[in-house]
């Protein structure tokens, strides 16, 4: 059963939250954050992204890199930019997107959790990922942006969050440049509390939906501490990291896309014909075209759009793995037709989020960088849940969640 703690939040003042909040560190570049902390000392990339206070050109994984983080997050603290709550809460962080609004709780999830798999991943991580993670939460004492989990939607939860929102004034409620809207409320009953912590007592699992890299990091750091505790009880505060808890029925995964250096040594006329051995190819002409369910592909290729759909015999739709769009693109196209052998490591091929719009895959064949573009349809959460219990992995770049949490709206300190 999943075991969640409230916490004692370290937080920006109302009037300062927009100044502070950021995007996450992995969505965004050195030169990226760079520009859009210009002119804002509060932003949280002097605490995340720290290399922006260094020449261009500075390694972020430089040891002085790391120190500047830990400085600047005590500055933060001392000009009360950062404020800690007086008491332990739970919160409510909600994200609206074109509309439609999705409720998490904030919590604190148990390092033991993750160490025993009841916090079930679906991709693997990088070790050097890993460790620069690691090392920003232990120069920090502190997970200073939360992990994005999902969890089997429970009536009595939701019902909790309803009521919450409604009779509650939010605390943060803002826009943020992307469009996307955040609000954020305090949890501080006791009742509410107590019973928050019941309910998720009673869930069997947890999900990383997104953030494998820093969830892997926050646990390893709070394990690590406790071994490295003579006197550890069990109680400490290094055993719980931040994350924030949304039913799996608010959820939705956009497409995950794939553009191509090159045909492989295949004129455009012999990659068509190769295929047709494994899919259905239909021209769609110059107007976009967007995959219309699963096992159906958009492929652009010289001004003209393609509808790919696999054959019967291609896949099993018994097997989670074997069943995914990713699956059957990397096998049968990247793979076989194109070369791409692992798809972590060859730089013929790169990785478009969804958000961007299939006019981005467009851009990038037409400029002529990339030769090709493929158009998946997005994995469902019940497929996601599925893998992960089953145990297995998905394929690299399978799943991209949007909005992405904002960064520096609460921060989870490990004393």
């Amino acid at each position: 059963m999943a075991v969640v703690k409230p916490f004692k939040g370290i937080r920006p003042p109302k009037n300062l939250v927009e100044q502070v909040a950021s995007r996450p560190y992995d969505v965004l570049n050195s030169d990226e954050a760079r520009a859009e902390a210009e002119g804002n000392e509060k932003s949280l990339y002097h605490i995340i992204k720290p290399e922006i206070d260094f020449p261009i050109g500075t390694d972020e994984h430089d040891e002085r890199v790391y120190s500047k983080a830990v400085e600047n997050f005590n500055m933060f603290q001392e000009k009360k930019w950062l404020v800690q709550d007086e008491k332990e809460n739970y919160y409510v962080y909600a994200q609206t997107m074109n509309g439609r609004t999705q409720y998490g709780l904030v919590v604190c999830a148990y390092v033991d959790d993750y160490m025993t798999g009841k916090i079930k991943k679906h991709e693997l991580t990088r070790r050097d990922k890993e460790e620069d993670r690691m090392k920003h939460v232990r120069v920090n004492n502190a997970n200073i942006e939360p992990v994005f989990f999902a969890y089997p939607h429970q009536e009595e939860l939701d019902t909790i969050v309803k009521n919450i929102v409604a009779t509650k004034e939010p605390e943060y409620d803002f826009v943020a440049p992307d469009g996307f809207g955040h609000h954020f409320w305090v949890i501080d009953n006791e009742e509410t509390i107590a019973r928050i912590t019941e309910l998720f007592a009673q869930i069997p699992n947890l999900y990383i939906a997104d953030g494998h890299h820093r969830s892997a990091a926050a646990a390893l750091v709070g394990d690590e501490k406790r071994r490295n505790n003579p006197n550890h009880k069990g109680d400490e505060e290094y055993n719980y990291f931040l994350a924030v808890c949304f039913p799996d029925n608010q959820l939705n995964i956009i497409d995950y896309n794939r553009v191509v250096k090159d045909l492989n040594g295949l004129s455009e006329v012999q990659f068509l014909e190769a295929l047709s051995k494994n899919f259905v190819v239909e021209v769609k002409g110059e107007d976009i075209y967007k995959p219309t369910k699963l096992h159906n592909f958009s492929l652009y290729l010289n001004n003209q759009w393609y509808s790919l759909t696999a054959k019967e015999g291609t896949y099993d739709d018994n097997d989670p793995i074997g069943v995914l769009d990713v699956t059957i693109s990397s096998n049968l196209i990247l793979d076989e037709i194109l070369g791409i052998k692992d798809l972590r490591s060859d730089k013929r091929v790169d990785f478009v989020g969804g958000i961007r719009g299939l006019g981005e895959l467009k851009r990038r064949v037409d400029s002529g960088e990339m030769k090709v573009a493929l158009a998946l349809y997005p994995v469902s959460m019940k497929q996601l849940i599925d893998i992960a219990d089953s145990g297995n992995i998905m394929p690299p770049k399978t799943t991209w969640f949007e909005p992405k949490l904002r960064s520096g709206l609460v921060i989870h300190k490990l004393d």
